[in-house]
């Protein structure tokens, strides 16, 4: 075993243990903000395409592309069985 995959080991079980204490905790808080904070931005999106200003628009305007696959997942936690026109979602 060389030197450098003696090292790469090491680290990888600094970075499990540094998981387990510093992260683990909170992953599922961290994973309900960083999905509150995607849902806000896809609203965002979402009232610009309708035509309602938007205080970000030139910035948001080349994420729409992106945002169109995630918007399954988002109108279904917002409650909503369908959305959109046929061809638009489900």
């Amino acid at each position: 075993m060389s030197a450098r995959s003696r090292l790469a080991s090491i680290w990888r079980t600094l970075e499990r243990g540094h998981d387990q204490v510093f992260v683990a905790r909170w992953r599922q808080g961290l994973q309900r903000e960083a999905r509150r904070q995607e849902d806000t931005l896809r609203a965002l999106v979402l009232l610009e395409t309708l035509g309602v200003d938007n205080p970000v628009a030139y910035e948001t305007l080349d994420l729409i592309p992106y945002l169109v696959a995630d918007l399954h997942a988002w109108h279904q936690r917002m409650g909503r069985e369908s959305f959109g026109d046929p061809g638009v979602c489900c």
